[in-house]
């Protein structure tokens, strides 16, 4: 049951990441182009202002409140009190982070229409209750309302957004989509708690978990939001943070597919360690490893080779440098791998936050410090350098803390077949884009022959994902025949 719990979940979300995957690829193009450079870095600017107070509303709940559902899941009556107690939790500290947020930026400042249509998102967390059904590993109900959602919102940019004065129209529906997909999980609801009576609501016992889960959510968010926030307020150019923001939209896309099994891994590494079983939570562990390194590496690579031709094709005019920024963010996507296994998947399930804590505090500092420096004289360039450098010293330091806990020495073995197939196929789109100067061929060209070069060479190297995938293929064609 377990084996079929986890590919069942992983399955579900991977259509939600193949869709949000899509969908990017769909309405990018036609909002880079409707909305220019410059007005997509007002959006980045805005969106990261009240990502904060998302965030500091929020606080670490969403997390916490996913672990604690999967430690009660099979106690009916604590689920509902451990459930209530944190939504009102949550209610209480958002409602508390949009009045500062009126007063410090919806009530006067030079972008207050956009803040006061961004109070919408705010409200929209406040009723965010996806965490309860992933603790309970119910991944469909999350996923059909995200596609759903997803969906309309797509249809509505088309609609409604046609030019750059439409910024306000593309904030509201970013910001309604969320609401209304938030507030449809609660139709679900009396199906979990019909006939359960709950007495002694104890908020307070939540306080401290959560501040501390917090701490490490917030340098998280901050480590991925305030390299926007720091172009945004030192380049008065927005079309500078428009360039960044689509670089980072694009590497960010990529990671999801790599961080995919993650999402379904936390509540069952939170169940399993509940369960003291340390020989299967290792296992799963390794298993997470191996899968990063299969998806990370060819991305990684495969975006290097195509994202000169492919930019210019994707954006349109006005993304001049974006196309270099998205080579200097690229290594994100195999670094955020390893510590999506490390960090989201291990120390935090298992409770060691103030060691996931620490190195994400490190890593923004140091963030932090050198965009300082670096930003005024090297603008985006600069701000994805440190990006990439500060998520290199987070996977050290994690690594530090769980060496005498994980065998890293297996992990990374784990990579080593990928690695070797990723640079091969590296080197063969490198090649082939010197002789293909059409750019919509090379990148076709690359993206085909790159993908079978990659699978060739794990072929030979005998991996194991693939010959798994040859033994799924001869039992359907003998199925067939």
């Amino acid at each position: 049951m377990e084996k079929t719990s986890i590919k069942k979940n992983y399955l579900y979300n991977l259509v939600y990441q193949i869709i949000i995957l899509i969908l990017p690829i769909i309405t990018t193009p036609y909002i880079s182009r409707a909305l220019g450079a410059t007005n997509i870095g007002i959006y980045s600017y805005t969106v990261s202002i009240v990502t904060y107070f998302t965030l500091f509303g929020s606080l670490g709940v969403s997390l916490y409140g996913q672990r604690e559902i999967a430690y009660v899941r099979d106690n009916t009556s604590k689920r509902k009190k451990t459930f209530i107690e944190i939504i009102l939790f949550r209610f209480i500290t958002l409602t508390i982070s949009m009045i500062i947020f009126y007063f410090s930026f919806a009530r006067s400042n030079e972008y207050q229409v956009y803040y006061r249509i961004l109070l919408l998102y705010l409200l929209a967390a406040s009723f965010d209750i996806s965490w309860f059904f992933q603790g309970l590993e119910d991944f469909k109900k999350t996923v059909t309302r995200n596609v759903i959602v997803r969906l309309l919102s797509v249809a509505c940019i088309f609609i409604f957004v046609k030019k750059p004065e439409d910024l306000s129209k593309y904030l509201l529906i970013y910001s309604l989509a969320d609401l209304l997909g938030n507030l449809s999980l609660w139709l679900y609801l009396p199906k979990y708690f019909k006939g359960i009576k709950v007495k002694n609501i104890n908020l307070k016992k939540h306080m401290v978990p959560i501040i501390t889960l917090f701490i490490p959510q917030i340098a998280i968010k901050l480590y991925n939001t305030v390299d926007k926030t720091m172009i945004g307020y030192i380049i008065s150019n927005k079309s500078e943070l428009g360039n960044y923001e689509e670089a980072n939209k694009l590497i960010n896309v990529l990671f999801t597919i790599v961080s995919s099994l993650g999402i379904v891994m936390v509540p069952r590494i939170a169940n399993v360690f509940a369960s003291g079983d340390t020989k299967k939570l290792n296992d799963y562990i390794m298993k997470s490893f191996r899968f990063v390194f299969f998806l990370a590496f060819p991305i990684t690579f495969g975006i290097v080779t195509v994202s000169k031709e492919f930019i210019p094709i994707f954006l349109g005019s006005g993304y001049e440098k974006c196309h270099i920024i998205v080579n200097i963010l690229a290594p994100i996507i195999l670094l955020c791998g390893i510590t999506n296994v490390i960090g989201t998947q291990y120390l935090l399930p298992t409770k060691r936050q103030k060691q996931y804590t620490i190195s994400i505090l490190v890593g923004l500092i140091f963030d932090i410090a050198f965009n300082a420096m670096l930003i005024p004289k090297y603008g985006a360039y600069g701000a994805a350098l440190m990006t990439t450098l500060a998520q290199t010293l987070v996977v050290i330091i994690q690594c530090y803390y769980i060496k005498n806990d994980i065998n890293l020495k297996n992990a990374f073995k784990e990579g080593i077949n990928y690695a070797i197939a990723g640079i091969i196929m590296f080197t063969v789109c490198i090649i082939l884009g010197i002789f293909i100067k059409h750019a919509l061929l090379s990148i076709i060209i690359k993206i085909l022959f790159g993908g079978i070069t990659y699978g060739i060479i794990l072929i030979i190297l005998k991996d194991e994902y693939i010959k798994i995938a040859i033994q799924i293929i001869k039992s359907k064609l003998k199925i067939k025949n």
